[in-house]
C-alpha cells in the first residue's frame, strides 16, 4: 500500500492553518489544503503492514490503505469510489472527525502516523471540484415509505442509503435548516455549511424529501408517522445538556454552550439574532469568559469567543491534566488519553485542570465571578476514582459570561420519545441493539446519538448506514445495502 519504502523516505506533512491573528477576524475555514503532489507523497507513507489497524480505529469502516495507494498512484477518481463505498460524507469526517484511524495507524507505533484524515478530505474535495460527485437515484422504486427524524449525519446517511435502495424517504428536522448539530453546533470556522447544502441537493435529486421546521412529537404527532410510513428511523441527537446545579445558577450570563454556538451559526447564516441579553443574544465581546468543560464543545466556545472579541477566555476542566504524550506500548491502537491542544486553544485561552466550580457570584442579577476549588482524584475502596477537594485551595475567577460545555446526557425525552412510549437504556437513550437497530416498537428504529449517546460524526454516519440496511431488510426481507 503506497510506496513500499515510502514510510522510510518521507516524513509526515499535514495541512497548515492561517495565522491566528488573521483567522480570528472572520468565520471562514482556515485550514490550508496540501497540493496534490504533497498528498500523493503522504499516501506513499502508507505501509504494507499486513494487518491495517487503521480499520480498527475507523468506526465507518473506511478502506484506508486502498485509497492511500490509489492516491499515491494518481488514481483519484478510483480513490473516491473506494472512499464513498463506506462513507456517504467524507468531506464531513475529513473536516471534523478527530481521526481515531490515525491513532491506530501501524506507523504510529514508533513514528508519526499517516495523514489519513488529510488524504480523505483531499480525495472528496477533488471529487467535488472535478464534478465527479453526482446524484445516484435508484434503478427501481419499492413502493415503501420511510420517515427519518433528525437531519444530522446519522439521519442524512440513513436517508441517503434508503433512497438509493428505492424507498420513498422523508427527512424531518425541527430546526429551520437541515444539518442537525453540523449546522448549528459546529462553528463555521471549522466546518462551512456549503458542505451540507451540496449534499442536500444531491439527496433531493436522489428522491429524499426534506421537511424543516417540523418538531415530531410537538408540531407533528409521532403516531401520525407510524400511520403514514412503513418504518420510522429516529436519528436525532443527544440534546439534553449536563447542567451545573450549584448556587447562583439562575443568574443572567450563564448559558449552555450549544445555545451560544447555535446563535452564532445563525448570525453567520444571515439570520437576525436579538442584540442584547437577557432578551436573546449571547455575545462574548468585551467580556471575561469562563468555559466549563474541556472537550471539543468547550474548544468551539473558545474559538467563537475569541472571534467575538472577548477580553479573556478561561477553560476549566474537573478532571486532571492529561499527559503530554501517551505511552504507546500500553494504549496503541486504541484512542489514547493525552493532552490535545486545538486550533482554538492556540488562538488564546487559559486552561486549568482539576478544578470544581462551587458557586456563581453575581450582582444585580448578572454573574460577575465564579467560586472554585481545586480537587484531587484518588482511588476509592471500590477501585473507582473519587474526587477530593483540596483544603484551602478556594479561588475566584472574574466572569461576565459562563458557558457550560460539560457534555450531553441523553436525547430529549419530552415529545416524540414520550409520545411513543419507547423503552430506554440505563443511560436514557432509546434502547436498540447495533444489529437490528429496532426499538421497542417494531416499526421504529434508532441510530446515532439517539441510540448510543453523544459521540463522533463518524459514528453517526456508521450507525445511519447500518440502520438503513436494517430497515431495508425489515421492509424487503433482504438487503443489498452494505453494513
Amino acid at each position: 500500500m503506497g510506496k513500499v519504502t515510502g514510510f522510510l523516505e518521507f516524513g509526515r506533512q499535514d495541512r497548515d492553518y492561517d495565522a491566528a491573528e488573521k483567522r480570528v477576524k472572520n468565520w471562514r475555514e482556515f485550514v490550508r489544503p496540501l497540493a496534490d503532489a504533497e498528498v500523493r507523497t503522504q499516501g506513499a507513507r502508507c505501509m504494507d503492514c499486513g494487518i491495517p489497524f487503521c480499520h480498527t480505529g475507523c468506526p465507518v469502516n473506511n478502506i484506508i490503505p486502498e485509497w492511500n495507494d490509489l492516491v499515491y498512484r494518481d488514481k483519484w477518481r478510483d480513490a473516491l469510489t473506494v472512499l464513498h463505498s463506506t462513507n456517504n460524507f467524507p468531506e464531513f469526517t475529513g473536516r471534523i472527525c478527530p481521526a481515531p484511524c490515525e491513532e491506530a495507524c501501524t506507523l504510529n507505533i514508533n513514528d508519526d502516523p499517516v495523514t489519513i484524515k488529510t488524504i480523505e478530505c483531499a480525495i472528496v474535495d477533488k471529487g467535488w471540484a472535478e464534478g465527479w460527485i453526482k446524484p445516484e437515484p435508484p434503478a427501481r422504486r419499492t413502493g415503501k415509505r420511510v420517515a427519518v427524524v433528525g437531519s444530522g449525519p446519522a439521519g442524512m446517511a440513513c436517508a441517503q442509503q434508503l433512497a438509493r435502495a428505492g424507498h420513498a424517504v422523508v427527512l424531518y428536522e425541527k430546526a429551520d435548516r437541515i444539518g442537525g448539530l453540523m449546522r448549528y453546533g459546529i462553528p463555521d470556522f471549522k466546518f462551512e455549511k456549503y458542505a451540507i447544502d451540496r449534499r442536500i441537493a444531491q439527496m433531493e435529486a436522489e428522491g429524499v424529501a426534506f421537511r424543516a421546521n417540523v418538531d415530531v412529537g410537538r408540531t407533528l404527532p409521532a403516531t401520525q408517522l407510524l400511520a403514514e410510513f412503513d418504518a420510522v428511523a429516529l436519528t436525532g441527537g443527544a440534546e439534553a445538556p449536563r447542567d451545573l446545579a450549584i448556587p447562583g445558577r439562575e443568574l443572567n450570563g450563564i448559558h449552555f454552550a450549544m445555545d451560544f454556538l447555535t446563535q452564532q451559526n445563525k448570525r453567520v447564516a444571515g439570520d437576525n439574532v436579538p442584540a442584547r441579553e437577557p432578551e436573546g443574544a449571547i455575545l462574548a465581546g468585551g467580556k471575561h469568559v469562563v468555559v466549563i468543560g474541556g472537550g471539543d464543545t468547550g474548544s468551539d466556545c473558545i474559538g467563537t469567543s475569541n472571534r467575538h472579541g472577548a477580553v479573556e477566555v478561561q477553560q476549566l476542566e474537573i478532571l486532571p491534566k492529561p499527559p503530554e504524550r501517551e505511552y504507546k506500548d500500553l494504549v496503541w491502537p486504541d484512542w489514547p488519553l493525552k493532552l490535545r491542544t486545538s486550533s482554538s486553544h492556540e488562538e488564546g485561552a487559559a486552561r486549568d485542570w482539576s478544578v470544581n466550580t462551587k458557586r456563581f457570584i453575581g450582582q444585580d442579577g448578572r454573574v460577575t465571578a465564579i467560586h472554585c476549588v481545586r480537587v484531587e482524584w484518588q482511588p476509592g475502596t471500590d477501585g473507582r476514582q473519587r474526587m477530593i477537594e483540596v483544603p484551602g485551595s478556594d479561588f475566584e475567577l472574574k466572569a461576565d459570561l459562563v458557558l457550560l460545555a460539560m457534555g450531553f446526557v441523553h436525547p430529549a425525552h419530552a415529545g416524540m420519545i414520550a409520545e411513543l412510549g419507547l423503552k430506554l437504556d440505563p443511560r436514557g437513550n432509546v434502547a436498540a441493539d447495533d444489529r437490528r437497530y429496532q426499538s421497542s416498537l417494531a416499526k421504529v428504529f434508532a441510530a446515532g446519538d439517539m441510540r448510543r449517546g453523544a459521540s463522533l460524526v463518524v459514528w453517526a454516519i456508521r450507525e445511519g448506514r447500518q440502520c438503513a440496511r436494517a430497515i431495508d431488510q425489515f421492509l424487503m426481507g433482504r438487503s443489498d445495502l452494505p453494513r
